[in-house]
Order: C-alpha cells, then structure tokens, then sequence
C-alpha cells in the first residue's frame, strides 16, 4: 500500500537517534515487504522487539484439505458450521473453521464473541469481510474500529487481536494470502496512487488514528508460520507487551475498507467480473458484487452468461441481499458456492428469464477467483449441502 502514513512520534530523519523523555533511546523496527525492496513502515518501540523469554509449540486450527473429486461445484452452508449458542466463547483467531485452500490462499469462517489472544500470521496477508457485528482489531501500529461491511486487510506479521463489541455475533469470512494483498495494479499510477478509474480512492482507506500502548509482562503472542505441511505455529512469550510502538510512518499498516465505499462500473451490456475487482493477490483476485444498476441496453440479459473457468476456480460468498443468479439453488446469506475450473456454470434455470427489464440489484456478495484449483477444508467438507451440482439439470445420480 503506497499510501504514506505517520502517527505518534518519530524523528525528523530516520535510522537516526529517538531519544525516550528521560533520555533513553526507543528502538526502530524496519517492518518491509520482498526484503527492503518494497513497501514498509518505520516502528518506534519502548522496548527491544525481539526479546522473548519462551517458545512453546502452537497447534493452529485444522489446516488440512482434500481435494474436489469428484470435480463438481458445491454449496456450501457456512451458518451451519456455528449452529444455536455457543458462539460467544469462540474467538477471531483460534475457532476459525477452514472452508476451502490452496498453496496461494485459504479462506475460513468464524462466528465469535470473546477476544482472540494476540496473533501474528507469518504466513501471508489476510484480508477479514466483517460479515456482521462490530470489533475494535488492536495492531502494533494502532486500533482500528470494523463494522459490518469493511474489509479489514492485515499485512504480513502485523501482531494484533480483535475484541468484539457489542452484544452481535461477530461474522468474519477470513481470506489468508500466501503473499501480498493490495489494490490491483491497473488502478493505480506508477508511483502507487489511485487512479480516477479506479472504484475507490485513498479517502475510502482508514488506517489507525494514534498509538495504542499497553503495559504488561510475560505476554503470549500465537504466531502462525511455515513449517511440515505448509503451516505451522509457536507460542511465544515476551517480557514486555508488543504494543510499545510511540510513533511509525511509511506505506505498510493496516487499514479498513467498506464495501458501501465501492462504486460499482456498469454498463449497457453485462460487464465481466474484473470491474468488480477490489484487491488482488498472487494467484488469486478478490472481487465484490454490490447493490448497482444494471445493464441499460434495451436488449440486455442482466445476469452472467454461461461461462467456463478455463484458468480458475470462482468462490462467491452471499453476505446481502438477493443474488439474481442463484435463486432457486438454495442458496441464501451465509452460503458459499464453489465453481471449479472445467466446469462451466451460469446461472439457475429461470434466471435469465425473470432478469430481463430489471433495473438494478440489490445484492452484496464477495468473490475469491484463484488460479489453481481450491481443495476442502474441514469446515468445507463439513458444510456442503452435497445437492447443488444436480440443480442445473433437476436430477441426481442414479435418478
């Protein structure tokens, strides 16, 4: 994210003396993306930031998958991986249920009520759709307030934690990288701003407002990692707590966005799903389907034509309103539907009849397209209804 940033108190040049107001010095922490080639930020800390006193293994939620075979698209019921009561005891970070991944991206789903312990993800970005609720996400470099509809996007080994507000279940539908997420790079100029074409600017971006400094001793931090399998985990304890940092500065922080905040790019015929790109990653892009007007040429079809994912697997989660294409499937808010590459798919019989002379949608929904073929997570294997591959034809196997 090119976008600088400074908060708190940092000197006038950097890699130079910050003197503490009792004349100690606070130390500097260079936080940089692909070595110090990239984006980074400046961190100010009271105490030295890689003192710990103890390591300890840490087992994260389930991470394994398995493949889609056979390959068929599926429904998956994500409100039934956390039925009744019993959600306020979850947390953001170690109740999560891993729904579908690959070697590029793995997205899981968690309902929740109580404060997750502090977490750093080593791994890769994350990119968090606050579904529903509200929560304050303490990070190093600050607080930021989410409500329902942002995206809070987390860079790399950002240790922070959310703390639930309120008395709503706190919905978050997580999208972990294994890499960068940022604004695609066809919005912005070659020095890192948004462009006028682009559906959002830099106003829409709400980094932290100030420091957020936290006294403690002996402090548990998970941290999630590479390791035998692809994932792995430690436990570590710090003498003092992390949330030390005075003052940082640069392009790499944290930030929310709301998806109310995106302007949607219509036309008078159908538009593809690029225009409705909002970051992307490596090997996989994140898209949004917002409330809009639609198609205004007097012979338009306003729901997608059939298509084949030739190159990636599509992932949508219904999270509003009414999606057009997809009524009578079964899906409904909360649902996730998985169509894979070599499976061409559209949308349901009767669709594109009833879509014809509409006007605009009121629908919200959020999209993962990756570029190699997405396995089951056990929250995914779990919450497939294992019926929706047969509703484009009315029949089962065997029928």
């Amino acid at each position: 994210m090119a976008y600088y940033r400074r908060s708190g108190e940092i000197p006038p040049k950097r890699h130079t003396q910050h003197r503490t107001p009792t004349g100690g010095l606070y130390y500097e922490e260079l936080m940089g993306e692909e070595g110090f080639s990239s984006d980074s930020s400046l961190l100010y800390h009271r105490g030295i930031p890689s003192a710990i006193v103890d390591a300890t293994p840490w087992e994260p939620p389930d991470p394994t998958t398995t493949p889609n075979q056979p390959l068929i698209p599926r429904h998956l019921r994500l409100q039934d991986l956390f039925p009744g009561e019993g959600w306020e005891a979850g947390d953001a970070v170690t109740t999560r249920r891993l729904v579908l991944g690959n070697a590029d991206v793995r997205i899981s789903y968690v309902v929740c009520g109580a404060a997750s312990p502090l977490y750093r993800n080593a791994i890769g970005d994350e990119c968090v759709y606050v579904e529903s609720g509200a929560a304050n996400v303490e990070t190093v470099f600050g607080v930021l307030p989410a409500r329902q509809g942002d995206y809070v996007v987390l860079p790399r080994a950002t240790t922070h934690r959310w703390v639930p507000v309120g008395d709503e279940a706190l919905r978050l539908y997580v999208i972990e990288a294994n890499s960068h997420i940022a604004p695609p790079k066809r919005y912005l100029s070659r020095y890192g701003q948004l462009l006028e074409h682009a559906p959002y600017c830099e106003r829409d971006l709400h980094g932290p407002a100030e420091p957020l400094l936290v006294e403690g001793t002996d402090v548990e931090v998970l941290v999630k990692h590479r390791g035998p399998g692809g994932v792995s985990g430690t436990r570590y304890v710090y003498p003092a707590h992390p949330f030390d940092v005075v003052g940082w500065d640069g392009c790499l922080y944290p930030y929310t966005f709301n998806v109310a905040d995106f302007e949607p790019i219509t036309g008078r015929v159908h538009q593809p799903p690029p225009v409705h790109q909002v970051f992307e990653a490596n090997n996989f892009v994140v898209c949004n389907f917002v409330p809009r007007k639609v198609d205004y040429h007097p012979l338009s079809v306003p729901v997608p034509y059939y298509h084949s994912n030739v190159d990636s697997d599509e992932v949508m989660f219904y999270c509003g309103g009414d999606y057009e294409a997809r009524k009578g499937s079964g899906i409904g808010q909360g649902s996730v539907s998985l169509h894979p590459g070599g499976h061409p798919h559209g949308p349901q019989p009767g669709a594109v009849e009833r879509s014809l002379g509409a006007e605009f949608f009121d629908e919200l929904a959020v999209m993962v397209d990756t570029f190699r073929p997405l396995e089951l997570g056990e929250g995914g294997r779990t919450a497939d209804d294992g019926t929706y591959a047969w509703t484009w034809s009315g029949r089962g196997p065997g029928s």
